[in-house]
């Protein structure tokens, strides 16, 4: 990942971040408009749902420069999404609704560069995460659990 990828994605979510809940509502509006069955799998509340992603990618494109500071983070978290349903399938609806989100948001900041930078990091998270989930052991996803 180049120095400027992480730039324009740095520079592109601070635009975002003071509109952090109605931006992550739009993200989980759109990723259940592009596949419904993905509903079941979040039990929490939305709204508290909303806050942890937006916390979480803030944390993550902080963190650009020095991904080994958070690997650990990526691989727990991960983990964690295998327990709750998340299949391999799912990180590419995920990322449709990411990438739609951001262009909505971002309005006429929203140019070439910045939809490659933001798909070449999240290709890159989302990579990171379906390998850490194929070491996860194996358990009854929380959606399924009695």
């Amino acid at each position: 990942m180049t120095e400027r990828t992480i730039l324009v994605v740095k520079n592109s979510w601070s635009l975002l971040v003071p509109r952090a809940e109605e931006v992550g509502a739009r993200f989980y509006q759109k990723l259940f408009e592009l596949d419904p069955t993905l509903r079941p799998l979040f039990k929490s509340d939305l709204e508290s749902q909303t806050k942890k992603l937006m916390t979480m990618l803030t944390v993550v494109i902080s963190k650009l420069q020095s991904l080994s500071d958070i690997i650990g983070q990526v691989n727990a978290l991960a983990q964690r999404h295998v327990h709750y349903g998340a299949r391999p399938a799912h990180y590419q609806t995920v990322g449709q609704a990411l990438l739609w989100t951001l262009e909505q948001n971002l309005g006429h900041r929203w140019d070439p560069e910045t939809r490659q930078a933001w798909t070449d990091v999240y290709t890159l998270l989302a990579n990171a995460m379906i390998a850490a989930a194929a070491t996860a052991p194996q358990k009854t996803p929380v959606s399924e659990a009695a």
